[in-house]
């Protein structure tokens, strides 16, 4: 992974538009069937379960709209990221007191290789996220390709 960009990650069977999810949990349900369609999962209610453990340690709402949910599970197959635009906001813990309408979610395994991988991921798309370009694109990205061109900003 050295020398990895958010581009190389996101895969474009992982991206989900006009999600319509009336929920976190709809919208975590929504997400990782996604990814475990796309290879991403092997167990999907032990991923679900570790990625609520982590939403119960603080906020992954990190303002701005945008939620980072994650977890390091030993549910996950390969280490994937699913991205959700949702056509409305919903409720969630943010740092600024929002709803969420962009939701990046990680899955990564357990070993200490992953969890390193799992620091790095955090860390690109936390300084794309904390551009305002990106953020506005996302918001109004309608296809996968336009989410994918979002983190080129």
């Amino acid at each position: 992974m050295e020398g990895l960009n958010v581009l190389d990650v996101i895969d474009p069977n992982t991206v989900l538009t006009h999600l319509k999810a009336n929920d976190k949990k709809e919208a975590l349900q929504e997400m990782t069937d996604c990814l475990a369609h796309a290879g991403y999962l092997k167990d999907t209610d032990t991923y679900l379960k570790d990625v609520y453990q982590r939403e119960s340690e603080g906020a992954t709402g990190i303002g701005g709209y945008i939620a980072i949910p994650h977890g390091k599970s030993e549910g996950v197959q390969k280490i994937g990221v699913s991205i959700a635009v949702l056509d409305h906001e919903i409720d969630w813990e943010t740092l600024d007191d929002h709803g969420v309408r962009v939701i990046v979610l990680f899955a990564v395994g357990s070993d200490d290789a992953s969890a390193r991988e799992h620091l790095k991921l955090l860390s690109l798309f936390a300084r794309k996220l904390g551009r305002d370009s990106v953020v506005e694109a996302l918001l109004h990205a309608d296809t996968p390709v336009d989410v994918r061109n979002a983190f080129k900003h």
